[in-house]
């Protein structure tokens, strides 16, 4: 695509030279050449200031907005010419972005998009339907878990011809985000995975929690479909008023835990062992199939993908060694902390078993309630020994100390917490690390 089309579609005033590009970064140290750098505001620094790094590394173009194009300390004019790059100036560039990869993906009119929404398992249920489906089909989705407001339109720019099937997983951090994701993308298929309590502290509750992840059906016109688990308590009030086909989905008919080793169940009377382990990834891996049945593929391609897909850093990891670790801290909220220890209570380990639990962020007001039901959750778990970690994690120190069960530890401080954890572990322990990401706690694994 060539720059003048984008400046176009996302109505900037273009400057400079006209290039065609084949990527899109917010981040100069990314760029490529060839590509289109978009200057962001942020918190901490301002892409604008990093405008001429970007052409220097070989960008052909950049997003700038009007107000720092026109200040003459920030030489953007100057940047452009002395590259031979060119400038698209709008009013903001993040809906300029958005409005870029939206009109980008009008180009692709063969690619089937499906979004996936919800309060937890939106990435692990992404990637267990990329596996299934690209079993038969040339599919594309989001890097890691790119799907904010910045991730889903970079993610987007990844589309090419030989595409068929997009997949796009569709967070949330405020209100609002997931209608934005939804312009952007218009899914054709859109699922909820689940409405949970994660990001409470943002949105204020459960029920304007549905009312958000019910926007990614907000765009349906009667052709889409809509899928929704059939035994999450906000099923009635999420499948209310969508247009379009609906299809609630439902969990696989007993499916037997292998612990470690992931689950085995029939689909469609073909046998399958399923190598994410735990309940919660068996419901991630019905909701994958619920989208492949839709495309469709057959059971066979179904069965290939399940029993070929990989787990992903910080989800449900199996780290085997003279101590096997479970790295499951690449995000933590009280469904799936609560999910995590239950399915570890339940693995046959020969070994004690060591929880390490850190803060789970983003819960407001709720936060102490949450992390005090954890904490009751562990005085009744068969666990030799848990770690609590982060400020957010005292009120459930508390419970455990009022419990008298188990022996615990609490601090605030990772290398704290980090050296009592290894003069701690011995050889055949079992060690969970279960936190929101900004506790880092794969830091911890290091037996």
């Amino acid at each position: 695509m060539n720059l003048k089309e984008v400046a176009a579609g996302c109505g900037a005033d273009f400057y400079g030279e006209d290039h065609s590009f084949s990527q899109v970064h917010i981040d100069s140290r990314n760029v490529n050449p060839d590509s289109l750098f978009v200057a962001l505001p942020g918190n901490n620094t301002d892409g604008h200031r990093y405008v001429a790094d970007s052409f220097h590394a070989g960008a052909v173009g950049a997003i700038v907005d009007r107000i720092h194009y026109e200040k003459p300390e920030f030489h953007l004019t100057q940047s452009a010419e002395r590259f031979r790059a060119a400038l698209l100036v709008v009013d903001d560039t993040l809906h300029a972005l958005q409005t870029a990869a939206r009109f980008y993906l009008e180009h692709f009119p063969r690619l089937l998009r499906i979004g996936i929404t919800g309060s937890s398992g939106k990435t692990t249920t992404k990637e267990i339907a990329a596996s299934i489906i690209s079993q038969e089909k040339s599919v594309v989705t989001n890097l890691g878990n790119l799907n904010s407001e910045t991730g889903l339109p970079l993610s987007v720019f990844a589309v090419r011809p030989e595409h068929e099937v997009g997949i796009f997983e569709m967070g949330m951090n405020r209100p609002g985000e997931i209608g934005e994701l939804t312009r952007i993308l218009r899914p054709q298929i859109a699922l909820i995975t689940g409405i949970g309590s994660a990001h409470i502290g943002l949105i204020g509750s459960r029920d304007r929690i549905a009312g958000e992840k019910k926007a990614v059906f907000s765009l349906f016109s009667g052709t889409e479909t809509a899928l929704i688990p059939e035994h999450d308590d906000y099923a009635a009030f999420l499948a209310d008023g969508i247009k379009g086909k609906l299809r609630f989905f439902e969990n696989f008919m007993d499916p037997q835990d292998r612990g470690l080793a992931g689950s085995e169940f029939n689909i469609e009377g073909i046998p399958v062992h399923f190598p994410l382990p735990g309940p919660h990834n068996v419901q991630n891996a019905a909701a994958a199939v619920a989208i492949a049945r839709e495309i469709p593929v057959t059971s066979e391609s179904i069965r290939k993908g399940l029993e070929s897909v990989q787990t992903l850093f910080g989800r449900n990891e199996i780290i085997p060694g003279p101590v096997t670790v479970i790295r499951d801290c690449y995000n933590a909220n009280p469904e799936s902390t609560a999910a995590a220890i239950a399915w570890c209570n339940s693995v046959e380990w020969p070994g004690r078993k060591i929880y390490v639990i850190g803060s789970m962020m983003e819960l407001g007001g709720e936060s102490a309630g949450a992390h005090e039901k954890i904490g009751r959750i562990l005085a009744d778990s068969p666990v030799d020994y848990v770690f609590l970690f982060g400020a957010e994690t005292e009120p459930a120190a508390k419970m455990l100390e009022k419990a008298g069960h188990p022996p615990f530890f609490w601090t605030n401080k990772q290398e704290i917490v980090k050296n009592r954890l290894q003069l701690y572990v011995q050889p055949d322990d079992l060690v969970l690390l279960k936190g929101s990401r900004s506790c880092k706690l794969e830091d911890l694994a290091c037996f």
